[in-house]
């Protein structure tokens, strides 16, 4: 399914509004000037509002549905489309701002 690039500046959120980032961007390939992410690549989580119990608050998330058919060193790109995961509790990732100029499959 095809979906917006996304990139190091883009906005993710866990499922409670914690700020998602990329812990590695790869600089091989730039949208709008800022490096996207690989598939292979842990975010990390900040701001998780959920406090426990009766789950812990998100710390770090997984994206595990990316780009099929374009990739970058031999691995899929993250794209907007795609489907990520945060953990420990497994909710999911929901990108809210991106950029807009580069689609993939």
């Amino acid at each position: 399914m095809p979906g917006f690039l996304l990139h190091q500046g883009a906005t993710v959120l866990c499922g409670h509004a914690g700020q998602a980032m990329p812990t590695a961007p790869n600089p091989r390939v730039l949208v709008s000037g800022q490096p996207t992410v690989l598939l292979s690549i842990p975010w990390s989580v900040a701001g998780c509002p959920l406090a426990p119990p009766p789950l812990p608050p998100c710390i770090a998330g997984q994206w595990i549905v990316g780009t099929l058919r374009v990739t970058s060193n031999g691995q899929p790109l993250v794209v907007q489309s795609g489907q990520g995961v945060s953990i420990p509790n497994g909710t999911p990732l929901v990108p809210v701002a991106m950029q807009t100029r580069v689609t993939a499959m």
